[in-house]
């Protein structure tokens, strides 16, 4: 029977890591462009095991894969299918190709009752490993736990990072949102601000709120906090957010939690004829075109790819060869900012649909 060794998969698996985070963590770190998901792409070592060959044994001091038995990992994220999401997901799914092993990905579109049903029947499947995001805890944390009791091994990725380890879950891989929350109101407050609104897009989602949270700590100024109806709806969520503007004259920063509400910002300052900074959280090609326009300051980057890709590798690593990750602590793929000095180079990489 073939073997595939573990180590010489796992290397491959992680030079996208060495290459995405390697040096500083301006957002300015490249990840290869080749996202292909077919069963050949994981193929390092010149005698790749076939998809599913994942029965762990043991030869001299390395851990071999047989073919026989096939692994099936759940990623199961609040996310839509929007322009953060569809990153994730791919990442997921070219680590599931690397190892050639199986990742199903469901996202519940911002609805936790649904994500709750969607990792409950993960659990009757009985998948051996669950990649889940907790943006409402509180929803999910029966679900969780039924899946720890019933023996599989989860990391949360993106929400959630204050509460993985109450959940029973080995690590968590995302940012801190407090701590990208600050960096972005010391910005903002660098910039000359003084009167901050942080825009939220998704109701009940910890995630946004720890933003909003972080960057007042640091800005030092005054700061309102609105909710718009969401990326779903812009038209009314850019009406929203120019209904702020209108009701206080001294609004002369907006942190948006997301890219499509900083968009929808820059268009709402621009009809009021304001002169306002924005900064913003993630990446899409109109973000970065603003940018490097000057219309907006900066975006911090999590690394939603490396969000999907990682715990992906991590628990196979875990099922196959008992590895932990994180040492308790949870594993970082930001925040980073991009900004004019970098802008050019990761809408390249936005483009080739890895950031």
């Amino acid at each position: 029977m073939k073997k595939s060794r573990i180590a010489l998969a796992s290397l491959a698996a992680f030079s996208l890591l060495a290459t995405a985070c390697g040096g500083d963590d301006d957002g300015d770190d490249s990840v290869s462009g080749d996202t292909t998901t077919d069963d050949t792409s994981g193929d390092t070592s010149g005698d790749t095991a076939a998809p599913g060959d994942t029965t762990a044994g043991t030869t001299g001091d390395t851990v071999d894969v047989v073919q026989g038995e096939d692994i099936t990992i759940a990623v199961i994220t609040h996310g839509d299918d929007g322009i953060f999401w569809s990153v994730a997901q791919k990442g997921a799914e070219q680590a599931g190709a690397d190892l050639g092993i199986t990742v199903q990905y469901q996202g519940a579109n911002n609805d936790a009752p649904t994500q709750a049903q969607m990792i409950d029947a993960a659990v009757g499947q009985g998948v051996a490993g669950l990649v889940v995001s907790l943006a409402d805890p509180s929803a999910l944390q029966d679900s969780v736990l039924a899946a720890v009791d019933a023996g599989i091994p989860v990391i949360t990725i993106n929400s959630g990072s204050d509460v993985y380890q109450e959940f029973g879950a080995i690590t968590h891989v995302g940012q801190d949102e407090f701590i990208a929350g600050q960096g972005a109101g010391t910005r903002l407050a660098e910039a000359g601000g003084t009167n901050l609104l942080c825009v939220m897009q998704e109701q009940a989602n910890v995630g946004l709120e720890a933003r909003c949270d972080g960057a007042e700590d640091t800005f030092g100024g005054s700061i309102t906090r609105i909710t718009t109806s969401g990326d779903a709806d812009p038209t009314t969520s850019q009406q929203e957010i120019a209904a702020a503007l209108d009701a206080d004259d001294t609004i002369d920063a907006i942190f948006a939690t997301g890219p499509v509400g900083a968009v929808l910002a820059r268009n709402a300052v621009a009809d009021a004829g304001r002169e306002v900074t924005i900064g913003s959280v993630d990446l899409s090609t109109d973000l970065l075109d603003a940018i490097e326009a000057g219309e907006i300051a900066f975006t911090i980057d999590q690394q939603q790819y490396l969000q999907g890709y990682l715990p992906v590798v991590m628990l196979y690593l875990n099922i196959t060869n008992a590895n932990t990750t994180g040492g308790g602590l949870p594993v970082y793929t930001g925040p980073g900012f991009v900004d004019d000095s970098n802008v050019a180079e990761v809408k390249d990489l936005v483009a080739a649909g890895t950031r």
